[in-house]
């Protein structure tokens, strides 16, 4: 791990690996619960994981570095469960790039065991890893200048779900009616870092 220091009260800690994140970042958030890390924010990100207004940084800089990265927790919270219609408008796409039918598109990612590695982009919006390397899908050559809310979507390593309407590039294969952010709710995110998400097809009536 490296940490490096981001203004006076913050650290951007790297580490090597999207699994690591994940545990470095439960860790600390224990640490915080428990009340041996006072830290304002802790957010994961794809190889980070950034520490805001901590009351010693450069003391828990040197404790970070020299310790040896905390092994990834076990799942404990059931998943959230989200409903989709697989009919998104690049399911043959994908379905052609793995060699397979729409419709086993649909089995494959509705059998996958996703996690929430971190948020961003947009309010709401999760980065999801599960999908294994040889089903990664890249984004498309020319984005979309509006993609619907709740659009079902792959790109790289990651699925995710459009929380509102917005441009996008990924490849899109599904549709959800589940409302991923909501201000009048709490936390009005659906899905956090760290949250295991179970896709659930659903056929139309």
């Amino acid at each position: 791990m490296r940490a490096l220091p981001v203004g006076e009260p913050a650290l951007l800690v790297e580490v090597a690996t999207a699994e690591q994140v994940r545990a470095l970042h439960a860790e600390l958030l224990r640490r915080r619960a428990e009340g041996s890390l006072s830290a304002r924010e802790i957010v994961p990100a794809a190889r980070t994981v950034l520490l805001d207004g901590l009351d010693d940084p450069v003391r828990r800089a040197a404790e970070l570095t020299a310790a040896e990265p905390p092994p990834v927790p076990p799942a404990v919270a059931a998943p959230v469960e989200l409903p989709v219609r697989y009919d998104g408008p690049d399911l043959a796409e994908v379905a052609a790039r793995w060699g397979v039918s729409a419709r086993e598109v649909a089995g494959i990612h509705a059998d996958t065991a996703f996690t929430v590695a971190f948020c961003g982009f947009t309010p709401g919006f999760g980065y999801l890893t599960g999908l294994p390397e040889h089903r990664y899908v890249p984004r498309r050559s020319t984005p979309r200048t509006s993609v619907p809310a709740g659009s079902v979507a792959l790109a790289g390593p990651y699925t995710g779900v459009y929380p509102r309407s917005s441009p996008g590039g990924w490849q899109l294969i599904g549709r959800t009616d589940a409302v991923l952010w909501d201000t009048a709710r709490e936390p009005a995110a659906l899905l956090a870092p760290g949250t295991r998400v179970r896709f659930v097809p659903v056929e139309d009536a």
